[in-house]
This record gives structure tokens, C-alpha cells and sequence, in this order.
């Protein structure tokens, strides 16, 4: 993976997400943009990367003709990513009954699923499937296909997930999940914690690993401290393409205990999702309400050395049926409850949820890739806020616009005392 501080050279995003053609992105110059450092800069992007970033005015149309796009106003940062998704489940919190597993109604939530997310900003998606059990391999099927009919708008990559992996019950279990990684699965993971066998799980999920060099991504709470210390030791070696979430248990441990089981983390290498809106374990019973879980520790996490992404989770589905899917408002989430300042929040749903996906690094200097969002706002705390109107770009080329105006009536006090308005009458 390239480092921060130099703009990656070839690679690009998980396999199983390459780009819809090799044909040459048109240029794009974007226009008096302000960057979180107070800078308003123009920036020019080409074939799919930043060619240059100048002061406002300095940078031409090149070649002529090239389209401009007015970003006065506007914040200009690398786009977020989502880490940690269920668009297999997404959008069936109002279902009568249990979610449709039906391949072609899959695929419908799946597609609409990103396509929401990409509206907040997120250019890069990872999705968790379940396998097994009546649908077998067809959910995972629905969701590559909604991830090849995607392609040119957002980045969709997924993660394997069967339910038992030991014993004469996981047998079917494993062969199902390296059939997985053939048909395009791009990591391997599961919620080792409902097996009856949980490390025996997580050797079973690694060994699949490395026969086919994929990514890990674990589901576990991290409660029980002896068996989180187990796990990282196993997952060591595979460093850095495992991630681990969202451990909200760590939060509930006692303050030593959470302390060696961080410190144990930043030695395994490991990356951990954090999801500030609650966990996205489905509850049992359509009128049941969500139970209220803990969030990662992130600010212990960080302290011992551990790189937090944060993820969104649930999207309406009966874990949270009012689940945003907003990289956004995790970072919201995360600096509303002292876990981390706004800048940092922020960089936990962009730089380090991209390193969590293995995607290259993006800065708003030239030879980065142009993965970028453009918010209303002058700061990130701002952005964080009230981050209402958007423009997401992804491959350089803009993919989503959301707009959003507010109007007052008329005020004699408020004309005098000139507040800002969005628009002018």
C-alpha cells in the first residue's frame, strides 16, 4: 500500500472492483475550493487522478473546453469510505416478515443500498453477506452482480460471511466460503462468536486467507478478553489486511483489562471498525427494538497505537430501522461523543477506511487519486455539522450531487445585522 505521503503508483482498489474500462477519464477543473488547511485553491483533475492544485485563478482549462465546476462555498476532501455495510439486508426494517432472500429483490436492496451511501459522499463500499443456510450462495451472487452493474459510479467489494465453520455442521460451511472467494468475494469473515468453536473459526477463516491471499474482516464484540488476546495472536502474521469490529464489548471491560486487550491489537497490526451507531447484529422478532450496545473505545484504541476506521453498520434494516448509512455522521458520532476531534473523526471514515479496504491513499495534492467530496462549509467541524449539500466525485468525474437550500422569510432585524444566508432573494 502506498504511504500518506506519496502519491500511489499503480494499484487501485480490491480485486474484485475494477474499474468499468480503461477509457480515458475527461479533465475536470474545479473551482475556488476551500481545503481544511484555509486554502482556496483550484484544483484540475485528469484521467481519473489530481493533475495539479493551484491558488484560485492560477490553474488554466487544459486542454480548452475543459469543463469547470464552481465550488465557492464549498470544502473540498478525500471522499470517505464505508467499511462496514450489509446491503443484503439493507432497506427491510418495514418488511412484514423476514428479509427476501430472492436473488433479483437482493440485488434491487443491494443497488439501492450503495447508491444512498454514494449520495453521502462514500465512493468506496464493503459489504458483509451471509452465506449459507437457504440462500446458499445466491445472496452473495445478488450482490457481485449489483457490484458489476455499479461500476464507473462507486466502488463495492464484499465479505463472505457463513455462519458455523467447525465441526460436522461448519463442514458445509467452509466449502461454501472458498467457493465464495472463486466467485469474487474479496475477504473472508464471519461473527466467530456464534460458532460453537471460536477459535476454531478464526483458524478456519485465516487458512482460506491464505490459501487464496484475501483480506479478513471479523465480526466480534470482544467481550470476553482471553479469547480477544487468542485472536489477535492468530491474526499476527496477516498484517495489515485484517480488520476487526466493532468491539463494542471493550468498551464494558474494566479499564485494564480494555488497556491490554488495545495494547494486544496495536501488536497484531490489526485495523478496527468502529460503529458509532450501534452494532448491526440483527435482534430476533420484527417488533423488537435494537438493544442498546457500546462503541469501540476508539480514543484508547488510538492512545495504544490501533488505526480506527468507523463504519455506518445497519441501514434500515431490524438491527437500526433508521440506520443513515452515513460516513458523515459516524464521524459526527465520534466527535459528538468525545471519542475523537472533528479532523480526526474524519479521517477514521476517509484515509483509514480506505487503508482498511486496501485502497491507495488519497490528498488533495497532484498524482493522488481524485476520490473527493465537496460540502457545504468552510471547516470539517462544520462539514461534521451540517453537512447538507454535496458533490461526490469518484474516478474524477462527478457521480452524485445533493443540494439542499434554505430559505427564511423576510426580516427587517436579520437584513440589518447581515447573517449569512445560503441564498439571496
Amino acid at each position: 500500500m502506498p504511504s500518506d505521503s506519496q502519491p500511489p503508483r499503480g494499484g487501485g482498489p480490491e480485486r474484485d472492483s475494477a474499474p468499468a474500462s480503461s477509457s480515458r477519464v475527461p479533465p475536470l477543473l474545479l473551482c475556488g475550493a476551500r481545503l481544511a488547511d484555509g486554502r482556496t485553491v483550484d484544483v484540475r483533475l485528469g484521467d481519473g487522478r489530481i493533475e495539479a492544485v493551484g491558488t484560485e485563478g492560477s490553474l488554466s482549462a487544459t486542454p480548452q473546453g475543459c469543463p469547470r465546476l464552481d465550488l465557492s462555498g464549498f470544502l473540498l476532501l478525500p471522499a470517505p469510505a464505508e467499511p462496514h455495510a450489509h446491503h443484503d439486508t439493507a432497506l427491510t426494517a418495514d418488511s412484514p416478515g423476514p428479509p427476501s432472500t430472492e436473488p433479483h429483490e437482493v440485488q434491487r436492496r443491494a443497488t439501492e443500498a450503495a447508491l444512498l451511501q454514494l449520495g453521502h459522499g462514500a465512493t468506496a463500499l464493503r459489504s458483509h453477506v451471509r452465506i449459507g443456510d437457504v440462500a446458499g450462495l445466491g445472496t452473495l451472487e445478488a450482490v457481485l452482480q449489483s457490484r458489476r452493474a455499479l461500476r464507473g459510479l462507486v466502488d463495492l467489494t464484499t465479505v463472505a460471511m457463513p455462519r458455523l465453520l467447525t465441526g460436522l455442521a461448519g463442514a458445509d460451511g467452509l466449502a461454501m466460503l472458498r467457493d465464495a472467494v472463486k466467485m469474487g468475494a474479496t475477504a473472508v469473515g464471519g461473527c466467530p462468536d456464534l460458532d460453537p468453536d471460536p477459535g476454531g473459526y478464526v483458524d478456519a477463516v485465516l487458512d482460506v486467507a491464505a490459501e487464496h491471499g484475501c483480506a479478513v474482516d471479523l465480526h466480534t464484540q470482544g467481550r470476553d478478553p482471553a479469547r480477544l488476546a487468542r485472536l489477535a495472536a492468530a491474526v499476527g502474521g496477516l498484517r495489515p489486511k485484517v480488520t476487526l469490529g466493532p468491539l463494542g464489548g471493550l468498551s464494558e471491560l474494566p479499564p485494564p483489562a480494555a488497556t491490554r486487550a488495545a495494547d494486544q491489537l496495536a501488536a497484531a497490526g490489526v485495523t478496527v471498525v468502529a460503529l458509532p451507531q450501534g452494532d448491526c447484529q440483527t435482534v430476533k422478532g420484527s417488533s423488537a427494538l435494537p438493544a442498546p450496545v457500546s462503541t469501540a473505545p476508539v480514543r484508547l484504541l488510538r492512545s495504544a497505537g490501533v488505526r480506527v476506521a468507523a463504519g455506518s453498520g445497519a441501514l434500515r434494516d431490524l438491527a437500526n430501522p433508521v440506520g443513515r448509512g452515513d460516513p458523515l455522521e459516524a464521524a459526527y458520532l465520534l466527535g459528538s461523543l468525545g471519542q475523537a476531534r472533528p479532523p480526526e473523526a474524519y479521517q477514521a471514515v476517509s484515509a483509514h477506511a480506505r487503508a482498511a479496504l486496501g485502497l491507495p491513499a488519497v490528498r488533495l495534492e497532484a498524482g493522488f487519486p481524485a476520490e473527493l467530496l465537496a460540502v457545504r462549509g468552510t471547516t470539517v467541524a462544520g462539514a461534521l455539522s451540517l453537512a447538507y449539500s454535496r458533490v461526490v466525485l469518484h474516478q474524477g468525474r462527478v457521480v452524485s450531487r445533493t443540494s439542499a437550500v434554505r430559505e427564511y422569510c423576510d426580516s427587517a432585524e436579520a437584513d440589518d445585522m447581515e447573517l449569512p444566508r445560503q441564498s439571496q432573494r
